[in-house]
């Protein structure tokens, strides 16, 4: 039916019901689109709101980096104090050789390292001339501190420069090449021909001018030096303080002020040569009219004697510069307490020459085969009760490998401590590199 076939009451109620038709579609278009709109707006909101939160956390993110890099920047502007660099001290330096060379020793060659021997004593020659494949395997086994030479070793300066140098050349460390040249009366080279002939101490001392003990020194320092020695046993420092003393021509005479100023001088006069001096016999044998070299000797002088002069003369040897210092055998019971030699005595060489004179150097013993000793003491024990009592190095042990064999064990069974011995080493080896390093 068409809309025109209606009544006009018809009519009207369609067009009413397609108005309110329109109306409702109208209306849920509306709702639709305000639904629409809500929804768009909370997720706007969403995004927003998440947009938000990535933005804080980039923010933050970025905040972090920033305060890492300020860090960074700061840590660069403001580093970590760093160490002053201090500058090793000469002895200092020393010091460092010195115990690097000791830390890779063996024990074996510690305790060799504390003898000063004859060459004779090591190879088994009947006289040592020459240095050859003998004397290479005996300082491979037998690695000695130093080796001390006389004038039956000396045929001409050529040899002796020779033997010398090959010896220097077999061993594994350095060594001490000593001699006796005094002068005078005790002088190796000397004897054999070779060097300057210089006066005994005794004239020198009578001289009135301490420069003629400097030259003296200056002289005889030159020789050694040449040919290659190292080490000389002199200048002594006893007083021939009593009539017919054992002494002898040897001293600079019985005024301890007077024979302060020889030694000093004489001290001088090797060290400008680069000779080691050693000082000689303390606490001073010159009281005695008794020989250590052929029994017991003593003295009866008191300790205040002792200290009032003998003492003066060795601490001005000291002072000079002498690094070495000798004990002689003489027995000083006023001093040490009883009638054994010096030698053995704690409180002579400990006490006494290391702390109260302040002597820092290395004590040696005087000849360990005088017959002092040798006469009543068997070689091992000898050198165990010396380096008990402080000494620091032995000379010339009537038998060498018993004592070193002897000092060996001891060091093993505890009776002598490694640390001992090290000190001692160290003693020495201040001496031996003293030239290694720079001033």
């Amino acid at each position: 039916m068409e809309e025109n076939d209606l009544t006009k009451e018809e009519r009207r109620e369609v067009r009413r019901k397609r108005r309110l038709r329109n109306q409702i579609v109208a209306y849920i278009t509306v709702i639709a689109l305000i639904l629409l709109m809500a929804a768009g707006i909370v997720l706007g909101i969403g995004k927003l709101t998440a947009g938000r939160g990535e933005a804080e956390q980039e923010s933050q993110a970025s905040q972090e980096v920033l305060n890492q890099i300020l860090a960074d920047e700061e840590i660069i502007q403001t580093p970590e104090p760093t160490p002053e660099f201090v500058e090793l001290t000469p002895e200092e330096k020393l010091d460092q050789i010195v115990d690097a060379a000791i830390e890779v020793m063996p024990l074996e060659d510690k305790v060799a390292g504390l003898f000063i021997v004859t060459p004779e004593a090591i190879t088994g020659v009947t006289t040592a001339l020459q240095a050859g494949e003998g004397t290479k395997e005996a300082l491979a086994q037998y690695a000695v501190g130093g080796l001390v030479y006389f004038t039956k070793n000396i045929q001409s300066e050529e040899q002796i420069i020779t033997m010398l140098n090959n010896t220097e050349l077999y061993t594994k460390y350095p060594l001490f090449f000593g001699v006796d040249e005094e002068g005078g009366s005790v002088a190796r080279l000397a004897e054999a021909g070779i060097g300057t002939k210089v006066d005994n101490a005794q004239t020198i001392g009578g001289s009135g001018d301490t420069n003629n003990a400097y030259l003296a020194g200056l002289s005889i320092g030159g020789d050694l030096s040449r040919i290659g020695f190292n080490l000389d046993f002199a200048p002594v420092a006893d007083l021939a303080n009593v009539e017919n003393s054992a002494i002898g021509t040897r001293s600079y005479g019985a005024d301890a002020a007077s024979a302060a100023g020889y030694v000093s001088a004489a001290v001088q006069g090797l060290s400008e040569q680069g000779i080691t001096s050693c000082l000689k016999h303390f606490p001073g044998i010159g009281g005695s009219v008794q020989d250590t070299h052929t029994g017991l000797a003593s003295t009866g002088r008191s300790a205040e004697q002792f200290r009032g002069e003998e003492f003066t003369v060795f601490q001005a040897g000291i002072n000079a510069g002498a690094d070495m210092v000798m004990i002689g055998h003489i027995s000083a019971p006023e001093l040490t307490g009883n009638n054994d030699p010096c030698t053995f005595s704690e409180e002579l060489v400990t006490n006494i020459l290391r702390n109260e004179l302040g002597f820092q150097g290395v004590i040696i013993t005087d000849a360990m085969n005088m017959k002092a000793v040798s006469d009543y003491y068997d070689s091992a024990d000898a050198a165990i009760q010396a380096l008990r009592a402080g000494c620091d190095m032995i000379l010339m042990p009537e038998d060498f490998e018993a004592a070193y064999n002897g000092v060996l064990q001891a060091v093993r069974d505890g009776i002598i401590s490694e640390e001992r011995v090290n000190d001692s080493l160290r003693r020495i080896y201040r001496i031996k590199y003293a030239d290694k390093i720079e001033e």
